[in-house]
């Protein structure tokens, strides 16, 4: 009778502990899938700050270099938050950081070539 008993309770356990994991389990993908999103998210407003710094009425402003160092260190905070996660990043999202990523280089080789070209005209 004990080892009956004794079974029925641990079988309880193990339902409880296995709702339980699934239910972090569950936690873990949302924050993994939306700390992707804001990494993506502050990567293109970083992308963007640089291009807006670029211009020539906004270029020198020190307020937006600070702006640009400060949005970077986020960038660098959510990338080490990211590599915790890395294991449930999406290939998508991925993709999307791999496109945001190589739109800001060629946008500052055209701003290079672009400074290059006004100061052979000036």
């Amino acid at each position: 009778m004990f080892i009956y008993i004794s079974l029925i309770i641990l079988l309880a356990v193990n339902l409880l502990l296995g709702w339980y994991i699934s239910r972090l389990l569950q936690k873990l993908m949302f924050i993994s899938e939306n700390l992707s999103d804001l990494f993506l998210t502050t990567k293109a407003f970083q992308v963007f700050v640089k291009q807006m710094y670029s211009m020539d009425s906004f270029h020198g402003e020190p307020i937006i270099q600070e702006l640009i160092s400060r949005v970077r260190e986020v960038n660098d905070e959510i990338s080490n938050f990211r590599e915790i996660f890395e294991y449930t990043i999406d290939d998508e999202l991925e993709q999307e950081l791999e496109e945001a990523l190589n739109a800001e280089e060629e946008e500052q080789e055209k701003s290079l070539l672009y400074a290059g070209t006004r100061r052979r005209n000036s």
